[in-house]
């Protein structure tokens, strides 16, 4: 989760451990409005700066795995439905049909 405030402290050529231990700071003491400052990689209260998560970023987020995960599901079927032609098309003929 601090993949992305790490990066923009070191994109910003700030002390990534200093400003993480304040930010986490910040949160600790309820302040969850904060994070990192792009331009100057400090840390700075995201309401001042005019700076708010989405939720419909964060709705999309969550179809878009879902749908990923439904289409894999699915390929997993059409793999198994494959195999399972494969090996009856290959099996030998039942006894039955042999004697006659």
């Amino acid at each position: 989760m601090e993949v992305i405030p790490r990066t923009l402290v070191q994109n910003a050529g700030g002390n990534a451990i200093r400003v993480l231990t304040e930010l986490r700071a910040k949160h600790v003491n309820g302040e969850h409005s904060w994070g990192i400052n792009g331009e100057t990689g400090k840390i700075a209260d995201m309401k001042e700066y005019g700076l708010y998560e989405s939720a419909s970023v964060k709705i999309q987020t969550l179809k878009t795995a879902i749908e990923a995960a439904r289409v894999l599901l699915r390929v997993d079927d059409v793999v198994q439905a494959t195999r399972k032609d494969r090996e009856q098309q290959s099996a030998p003929p039942p006894e039955e049909m042999q004697q006659e």
